[in-house]
């Protein structure tokens, strides 16, 4: 799988080095010069120094057989140009998008972009939920944010402990999409057996975020 990441910041310097970490192919494009020069001394080659918000550039990183661009700068117009240009001139099959500012989502969702991950939104929510350790925690929104991606501790109260997948109840439309155990990701098999320390990546309506919640804690806020 070949990944373009457009910006040098935090969140697209980590993403970069994990998923190189994990094998993919990878290439970290950042327009400002001195912070792209930064990078390469670290990253190497999987850095370019250009402007995701042009063609050119995007052309030259291989745009055109990219499987994921992320569009990951410190800037939603900056980052909704790049997957406008992504999705619409290079048909990528799969853009994501850092939102800044949650009232932007609507419009990133209205022009096609369907993955979006709001950092703001999700401290708003820890804040609000007053999350504590093996709370359900929504992380990003996909369909239009008609889909809720959410997080999950098991813990040792969790009534899931010691269950299967294929054992859970779950609210309607909702999917145990993956599970992270030991640090390594595995598809949600109806045969897994749950055990406390897994954290469980689930889609879900927002509407049964709270269900959810029952099922994986056995209470929610």
């Amino acid at each position: 799988m070949y990944v373009i990441i457009a910006g040098g910041g935090d969140i697209g310097y980590h993403l970069t080095k994990a998923l190189h970490q994990h094998g993919y192919e990878v290439l970290l494009i950042e327009k400002n010069r001195k912070r792209a020069l930064d990078l390469a001394d670290e990253l190497g080659e999987r850095v370019m120094y250009g402007d995701a918000c042009e063609v050119r550039v995007l052309n030259e990183a291989g745009a055109r057989r990219a499987d994921v661009v992320v569009a990951a700068t410190g800037d939603d117009e900056d980052n909704l140009i790049v997957s406008q240009l992504a999705q619409n001139f290079f048909k990528v099959k799969r853009v994501l998008a850092v939102v800044r500012d949650p009232r932007h989502e609507a419009l990133f969702f209205r022009l096609g972009v369907q993955e979006t991950v709001c950092s703001t939104r999700f401290i708003f929510n820890i804040l609000e939920q007053e999350v504590e350790y093996g709370e359900v925690l929504p992380i990003g929104a996909i369909m239009r944010g008609e889909i809720e991606v959410v997080e999950a501790e098991v813990t040792l109260e969790s009534p899931v402990a010691g269950k299967s997948i294929g054992e859970l109840e779950l609210p309607p439309k909702t999917l145990l999409a993956a599970v992270v155990r030991h640090g390594q990701l595995t598809l949600g098999l109806a045969n897994l057996i749950l055990q406390p320390g897994d954290t469980i990546i689930a889609l879900t309506p927002p509407a049964h975020e709270k269900q959810l919640a029952r099922i994986l804690r056995g209470s929610a806020r």
